[in-house]
């Protein structure tokens, strides 16, 4: 997936911006550069890219409500980067959808591994997705088309989730009722290589529970378990497609 892949490098400074597509494009990514977020805005409009590079400081809006932004629309691979070292940085970044998350200064190569990263994570399905892939699951008052990897309401809206989204619902969907530790979850949806921070799974949870639950400071569907883990607390029934 990685070879000939499609990036959007989104810098405000050329000094950084235009080496470091030179250097992707070295490696066999085809290259496009962004200033600022009205750019961005433009490039994927008018074209397909198949991850994101984003800097947080950025004059205008900056790359965190950047980022908020694209992953409300859209499930584009993303990696953000920054000068500053404080960890509150990472953290938001992390909730709002990034993909992972990089200190300026940083070695080319090491931005390299982890763009090598993401895109093999995110260009194939987990296995648990390709293993049921064609059935339709009917819980709660929710129907998950696994074939669609799309989730539909009662009022028949479908709910726009992400693939690191969908393979942690289908985790729970294919085990009702059960305990699951994040351990567990984190190998269940191909989730350790994609999001190597301790509350990856976490995140993924406040998100789902934001798009499922009538109040998502208190949830009744998506359950935590003290000292174990999570729980999916409905029954779930097969439909046949």
């Amino acid at each position: 997936m990685s070879e000939h892949a499609r990036i959007l490098i989104v810098d405000d400074e050329a000094d950084i911006r235009e080496p470091l597509a030179e250097y992707l494009s070295r490696q066999n990514f085809a290259v496009s550069v962004a200033a600022n977020a009205v750019e961005t805005r433009t490039e994927l409009a008018c074209k397909t890219v198949d991850l994101v590079i984003l800097d947080i400081m950025m004059p205008g809006e900056d790359g965190l409500s950047l980022c908020r932004d694209l992953r409300a629309r859209s499930d584009i691979p993303i990696i953000l980067v920054s000068a500053r070292t404080e960890d509150i940085d990472r953290i938001l970044g992390l909730e709002m959808g990034a993909d992972d998350y990089i200190a300026k200064p940083f070695v080319p190569r090491e931005l390299l591994a982890r763009i090598r990263a993401v895109l093999r994570r995110t260009g194939a399905r987990a296995p648990a997705a390709r293993s049921h892939a064609h059935k339709i699951y009917r819980f709660d008052r929710w129907i998950l088309k696994a074939d669609e990897r799309s989730l539909v309401g009662e009022d028949g809206v479908t709910v726009p989730m992400g693939d690191a989204e969908f393979r942690l619902l289908l985790a729970f969907v294919m085990r009702p009722r059960q305990v699951l530790s994040r351990n567990l979850l984190l190998d269940l949806a191909d989730a350790r290589e994609a999001e190597p921070f301790d509350r990856s799974i976490d995140n993924r949870i406040v998100r789902l529970r934001k798009k499922m639950e009538h109040d998502p400071t208190d949830p009744r569907l998506i359950r935590t378990v003290r000292s174990g883990g999570y729980m999916l607390a409905a029954d779930v029934r097969h439909i046949d497609p």
